[in-house]
């Protein structure tokens, strides 16, 4: 049987990865084992590895079921550039190419084979399939199956007949969107109830997460993409028609833009896809509903012109970006009018999905209208803790915070008002009456004789939407799904006999000032811009004489490295990221060429890279003013960070994590100190130790995980701190 030390021959030698990402191991050894298998990791995260490299050390066929036709032939031509027999079947194909396809799977000839469900499904499919060696389903877009996701489809329910059949094979459920909830349900409707079930973090790091009121969304989109000039991505839209008009007001201003929608004939919508993944097109404009499966890794921006329907919705989209680890903008154009739209579409669905549809959209909105950290409440929707105070990749976290205010008295006046209509009305009408209206059903109903009639003038019908929404948001108020009226929610009461205050905001706020965004690590190294658009221009010339994407041939990250490590000989080249010994074999000496040309005229050196980690900069970003420099200069002299805590007026775990910082930022502290900070027994600090080394330390969830929630978030903050310093060298 084949093991994971040859699955990490396969890493290097065939993908030129150096490395295997958060998770990939431990799914790739489930997989090889034949075990059962569901995964749960964000777009991007390198779930396609996960079964492709066992696929090439299993005997027999591995076959991919994936809903997105668009996708198959995108991965195949991926896979073929790395030297492996991979196909598909699916309508896009001509009949010979069909035939010959069959031809190959009846001659044992594939590696790997990507098919829709439905044709999986077919009678003649799943005979011809029935004479093979199948080693391994992987289920990709397993959320399908789940009525519980955003994006269910009936075909996959029968997906539980195919494991019936194919017995000897092992099954790998794959998603990057799944609730708790969502996750139970994929397992027992495909028959893993005794799967390994793995979840990686969701949180998609090198993602700016960006919402802003939309005003003039035509001139918001325009000024945006002139910050973005000559990249490529993904605008959304709400409608057909909106992405038709879009596209043309797009190119009339002097960009490259296509549309994509399911109202273009196939032969069109195929011609956009590959312009745009070939580079000939910057701009895709597309419909919110239809799926776009693009795998092109440098996807830069994604702009949500109007409202998607939930976070998994959001999440997925603005997962097309970045793919290749590097810092790409998502960009959310919000207004109240697109939510009401969202919402009549909901009023006309049956009762019992009216109340989902709502809880999915109340659920988009919070996210929308939080103050805090946008990363917080995305993640916790999935299930997971975000642990950093400041992720310093969101628009909250790098502008200024809208400030909340004593908002107690409107919020009397708007509950009051519930309450003198008998809490039968809804927003729109409850507002009406603080303004001052004289609109038909006030007077109608009288309520112009109301002592709260008109005593709202002070806000505008703007301010008291916002108003609507932090009672909303803080479960002050609900609404009533069949009856469309506002609800008191117990806490109502409490502020409106003075117990209780609500603070919030209400008016907008001042413009964002502009602050940078943290770079990945790749994009930290001071690589060479002109040498980097060079090997760019030899990469766009060899993807037009193969015909090929591209990203295919090489990725960007991969281009930086060869432009910061200036590699001279074959050896060097194939410690670069990304190349492995097909496309060395392939491309190699064209690169090698070009860098060593540029080399000779500058008469610049080749810059050793150490295997293993990449000879990124220290970050030295502290200033001795900064609260983790204060913070450490105490712990230096001897105080606890009980006595440090008291004398900032802080938690224990902020001082935890402003020294954290100061470790990360390059600086030394007494690994034996920090040890004694921590109350755990050696067995169980070992125990955690043990889990960064195998998870990693960017999120702490997993780690606490690994120990049963047997220890504490704190603890665990502890060992992480004491886990840095013990791999760090000491730079001051």
């Amino acid at each position: 049987m084949p093991d994971i030390q040859q699955a990490e021959q396969v890493l290097h030698q065939v993908f030129g990865f150096k490395q295997f990402r958060p998770l990939q191991q431990d799914i790739i050894e489930s997989i090889l084992a034949k075990k059962d298998t569901l995964a749960i990791m964000p777009t991007g995260g390198g779930k396609s590895l996960c079964y492709q490299i066992p696929a090439l050390l299993f005997d027999g066929l591995t076959i991919v079921v994936s809903p997105l036709i668009s996708l198959m032939k995108d991965q195949v031509d991926k896979l073929t550039a790395y030297g492996i027999s991979a196909s598909y079947l699916n309508s896009s194909l001509s009949p010979e190419d069909y035939q010959s396809t069959l031809d190959d799977i009846r001659r044992n000839q594939l590696d790997l084979l990507y098919l829709a469900p439905e044709t999986l499904l077919k009678r003649n499919i799943l005979h011809l399939l029935s004479g093979l060696q199948v080693d391994c389903f992987a289920i990709d877009e397993a959320h399908c199956i789940s009525e519980w996701g955003h994006d269910f489809r009936p075909e996959y329910r029968q997906l539980s007949e195919v494991k019936n059949r194919f017995t000897d094979a092992v099954y790998l459920g794959l998603t990057a969107t799944a609730t708790p909830r969502v996750q139970q349900d994929i397992a027992d409707s495909l028959g893993l109830r005794e799967a390994n079930i793995y979840v990686a973090s969701f949180d998609r790091k090198n993602l700016y997460l960006d919402i802003v009121n939309k005003n003039s969304p035509l001139d918001q989109t325009i000024r945006f993409l002139q910050k973005h000039e000559d990249q490529s991505g993904i605008i959304y839209c709400f409608s057909r028609r909106q992405v038709n008009e879009l596209a043309e007001d797009l190119t009339a201003n002097g960009f490259s833009a296509l549309p994509y929608h399911a109202g273009l004939s196939e032969t069109e919508r195929m011609e956009n896809q590959e312009a745009f993944i070939r580079d000939e097109t910057d701009i895709i404009v597309a419909t919110i509903a239809f799926g776009m499966g693009i795998d092109k890794p440098d996807v830069r921006f994604v702009i949500h012109y109007d409202m998607p329907k939930n976070i998994e919705s959001y999440y997925q989209q603005i997962g097309r970006a970045g793919r290749d680890g590097l810092q790409s903008h998502c960009l959310f154009l919000f207004s109240y009018s697109d939510a009401n739209k969202i919402r009549y579409f909901i009023d006309q669905k049956p009762l019992e999905e009216q109340k989902v549809a709502e809880q999915h959209l109340q659920q988009l909105m919070n996210f929308v209208e939080t103050h805090k950290c946008r990363r917080i409440k995305l993640l916790d929707y999935f299930g997971e803790t975000f642990e950093e105070e400041n992720c310093g990749m969101c628009d909250i976290c790098t502008g200024e915070a809208p400030e909340q205010v004593d908002i107690t008295i409107p919020a009397q006046k708007f509950l009051s008002t519930m309450v003198r209509t008998d809490q039968r009305f809804g927003f729109h009408h409850i507002k009406d009456i603080l303004v001052g209206s004289r609109r038909k059903d006030i007077l109608y109903n009288h309520h112009d004789k109301l002592s709260t009639y008109g005593i709202g003038k002070e806000f505008s019908r703007k301010e008291w939407k916002q108003l609507y929404r932090e009672l909303m948001k803080q479960d002050i108020i609900v609404r009533d799904i069949e009856h469309k009226s506002l609800k008191l929610a117990p806490k109502a009461v409490d502020i409106l006999k003075g117990n209780k205050e609500v603070f919030g905001v209400i008016k907008e706020p001042d413009k964002k000032k502009t602050i940078k965004t943290s770079k990945t690590d790749i994009e930290a190294l001071d690589y060479d811009r002109e040498l980097f658009q060079l090997l760019r221009e030899k990469r766009t010339e060899l993807a037009r004489k193969y015909s090929l994407p591209p990203y295919i041939i090489f990725e960007d990250t991969t281009l930086i490295e060869m432009a910061y490590y200036y590699p001279q000989s074959s050896q060097a080249l194939l410690s670069i990221h990304g190349v492995g010994n097909k496309k060395h074999n392939s491309y190699g000496e064209d690169f090698l060429g070009v860098i060593h040309e540029y080399c000779k005229h500058h008469g610049l050196k080749e810059r050793a890279k150490n295997a293993g980690k990449m000879a990124y900069p220290k970050k030295k970003t502290l200033s001795k003013n900064s609260r983790p420099f204060q913070v450490a200069s105490l712990f230096k002299e001897g105080r606890s960070v009980n006595e440090i805590a008291d004398t900032f007026g802080v938690k224990e775990s902020t001082v935890i994590s402003n020294l954290t910082k100061y470790v990360q930022a390059g600086y030394k502290l007494p690994a034996d100190r920090i040890r004694e900070t921590s109350s755990l027994k050696n067995s169980q600090f070992k125990e955690v130790q043990k889990a960064f080394e195998e998870l990693g330390t960017s999120v702490l969830r997993p780690v606490y995980e690994a120990t049963d929630q047997q220890v504490s978030y704190q603890e665990i903050r502890i060992v992480k701190l004491y886990y840095l310093l013990s791999d760090k060298e000491s730079v001051h």
